[in-house]
This record gives C-alpha cells, structure tokens and sequence, in this order.
C-alpha cells in the first residue's frame, strides 16, 4: 500500500466534527505559515480591484499588475473607461490574453456601474454577479478587500486544495463555496482564502505537490500524492518560498 493510500484510509471514516476541527487546525496551521497572505493584485480602490480581477482570468497576478498602472492611468475610472477608444483600450490589454473581450466586458461593466450605480461599484453579490464578466469568485474578491464583506473566492488553487484536505467532493464552485462555508466562521472567509491560494501556488499545486515540505502534511488526507522526500519537494517551491 503507498504512502498515499495509507493517508486516504486513515481519514476514511472522519466524522463531521472531525472534520471541521482538523479543518481550523488546517487554517491556523496556514495562518502561522502565511502571515503575509493576501490579495496579489494591486488596487487603490474598489473599481480597481474589479476590473483587474476580470483582467486576471486566464493570466497571473503579476502579469495584470503589470498591465494596470498604464490602465489606470489612462482611464481612472468607470466614466473613463466606458468612454474609451476599443482600439487602445485591447492594445492595454494583449498582455493579459483574450484582451478583445476582456475589453468589452470592462466597458459594458462601466456603462453599467454609471448607469444604474451611480458610479460606485455595487456591494451586493446579486448585484456583481450581473456585471459582465463577473462571476461569484470575482464578486467575492471585490467585497472580501474592497469591502470588508466575509466571502469564499473559488478559484482553482482553492477548489483543489479543499477537495485535497477532504472538506468537498464537489468539483462545482458554489458547492465546494457551501461545503467549506459550512466547517468556518464567516468572519474567517475572506483570510481563509488568501492562504488556500497562497498554498496552491507555492506548495500544493496542481501537478506535482510539494508534500515533503508541506506545513500541514500531518493533517491532509492527500498527503503522498506528491514529492515526499524532503529535498526534492524543496526544489518545488515556488514564489518567496523558492530556494
């Protein structure tokens, strides 16, 4: 039997309680370990965070963070982008990928927060889920940084990794959204899932996991699907944490 299958027996018959203690000793595992964890895009205001979270799909952070400054300066705000000539406006964006799209949904989310929001980006999940271009895990990093409001951002590093720790089975969004809601404090939401992604992408990704230099090995009913030894795992890091 390998190291791997031993782990998932082990976790095999985890009552509900059990789970969600190991759960918050996962999160406050993650907490010591990330004590930098946040947002990894750059924004000075709601409007900012938006539009660099559309701006975000199918890209990195870095790369968005490189493209918005020039954006930014060009069209501040929501009037000024609505406004904007499409052809300059996609030459900003061919950095980021699927720039001619990625454009007209920044201009129709515009024209729609200056026409029925008065300018101000709305607060209200069912109000930015609306909004072209963004779904529930883009509304949820607006109001989680912009505002303050607690929210679960389903994105795929957090999506694997609840299903790696066995707090999901699901592979859809809002059901793995309900399932991990269901084992935190509401309050912990947002915080929670800063540190979820920071761990995907620096030491559980996707391929090949970095479980021999892993901070909560002892609590994941996946640990041995990855590098073990210690050593190799370590060349796996990625980010800050790279050798």
């Amino acid at each position: 039997m390998s190291v791997a299958e031993k782990t998932a027996k082990k976790y095999a018959q985890e009552t509900s309680l059990g789970l969600k203690r190991r759960a918050r000793k996962i999160h406050r595992a993650l907490t010591e370990f990330y004590p930098n964890a946040r947002c990894e895009l750059d924004f000075e205001n709601a409007f900012q965070l938006l539009v660099a979270t559309v701006l975000s799909a199918q890209t990195t952070d870095v790369r968005v963070n490189q493209t918005t400054p020039g954006l930014f300066a060009r069209y501040p705000t929501p009037d000024a982008m609505a406004k904007a000539e499409r052809e300059e406006l996609e030459d900003i964006l061919r950095p980021t990928g699927f720039f001619r799209a990625k454009a007209a949904n920044l201009q129709k989310l515009s024209a729609r927060i200056i026409d029925e929001y008065g300018g101000e980006v709305p607060t209200g999940l069912d109000d930015l889920v609306t909004l072209p271009g963004v779904g529930r895990k883009t509304a949820h990093v607006v109001r989680g940084n912009a505002f303050g409001l607690p929210g679960l951002t389903v994105d795929t590093h957090f999506g694997r990794l609840a299903r790696r720790f066995g707090w999901t089975a699901s592979d859809d969004p809002v059901q793995v959204e309900k399932d991990v809601a269901a084992l935190f404090e509401r309050q912990d939401f947002t915080m929670l899932s800063h540190r979820l992604i920071f761990h995907g992408r620096r030491i559980c990704h996707s391929r090949r996991p970095a479980c021999g230099s892993c901070p909560v090995a002892a609590l994941c009913p996946s640990f041995g699907i990855g590098e073990l030894d210690p050593q190799a795992a370590a060349k796996l890091l990625r980010f800050e944490l790279a050798p």
